[in-house]
């Protein structure tokens, strides 16, 4: 039996996890079993998850098939961005420089700060009351 080729990444984004599947194909894609296009609704979100198969013009000849998880849309956009830059880079090497400028490989570390006691938010502090 012929075994499946494919190339995995895993991208994060603030609370979001995207597990990445290339399979050569035809260009599909999914996330968590729909179509791209009713997961991801608005254009920048779009836009942001290919932008890997963009930069590296591979976009026709991969299936890319998706599992996310945690966060907003949003970071999955930016986590699902990642896992295929990541999964890119098994399939070949030498995309690395080409995404690494693009800065598609960096994990973007800001997240929510946790709040304080005592105090009203993270940073924000209840009102003083001198009288």
């Amino acid at each position: 039996m012929a075994d499946l080729v494919q190339y995995y990444g895993t991208g994060r984004r603030k609370s979001a996890i995207a597990r990445v599947f290339l399979r050569p194909g035809s260009g599909n894609f999914q996330v968590n079993d729909k179509a791209f296009d009713t997961y991801f609704v608005t254009e920048q979100q779009r836009v942001s998850a290919k932008r890997p198969l963009a930069l590296t013009e591979t976009g026709s000849s991969f299936d890319v098939i998706t599992t996310v998880a945690g966060g907003g849309v949003s970071a999955q956009a930016d986590a699902v961005k990642m896992g295929i830059a990541r999964a890119l880079l098994q399939f070949n090497a030498e995309l690395r420089k080409t995404l690494k400028s693009d800065g598609l490989l960096t994990r973007d570390a800001r997240v929510k700060e946790r709040k304080k006691y005592g105090q009203k938010g993270a940073r924000k502090r209840f009102q003083f009351s001198k009288r």
